[in-house]
């Protein structure tokens, strides 16, 4: 991520720290520059891993989840709750845009959608000024779809070999 940005939020979290008379501790830097420094979505335990092993920074689930509250409500990270897994995304200076999720392996890829950004930002909502947006589009992804046509044709060849043999 540019330093630019990193700088930028954290700027933002030194305001909003000053302002609410918190504290500004060195772990809630860190996480931010961990959670800066990591490319796409990432869940709890990448970021844990990432402090831990990369930037030599243990702490605690309970420090990331309270931080991670933090940086919710201060909209600089956003959570998507994918099929049965909550992974979290750096949002500061991100675009919009649309995720594709494979309801069968749980993958998911972000896409870039010109023609759905355009009808967004077109869409006049009566009192409410839209900030962003994240689509989800759920499918089978292509390698689900192989995996899933090569088990119809095994499972059809195998009973097509016993329907045979009985005449």
């Amino acid at each position: 991520m540019k330093e630019s940005v990193i700088s930028a939020v954290e700027r933002l979290l030194d305001n909003y720290l000053e302002m609410n008379n918190h504290r500004k501790t060195p772990e809630r830097y860190s996480i931010l520059r961990a959670i800066y420094s990591m490319n796409g979505h990432f869940t709890i335990d990448d970021l844990k891993a990432r402090l831990a092993k990369d930037m030599d920074f243990p702490v605690s689930r309970a420090t990331l989840y309270n931080t991670l509250n933090l940086f919710l409500s201060l909209r600089l990270v956003i959570r998507h709750r994918f099929q049965g897994s909550t992974k979290y995304e750096a949002c500061y200076d991100n675009q919009s845009h649309c995720h594709q999720i494979c309801s069968v392996c749980g993958k998911v890829t972000e896409i870039k959608s010109p023609e759905i950004i355009s009808a967004v930002e077109n869409l006049h909502l009566k009192r409410f000024r839209k900030d962003g947006f994240t689509l989800y589009i759920y499918g089978i992804c292509s390698t689900c779809q192989l995996k899933m046509s090569k088990r119809r044709k095994t499972t059809g060849t195998k009973s097509n070999n016993k329907n045979t043999s009985k005449k």
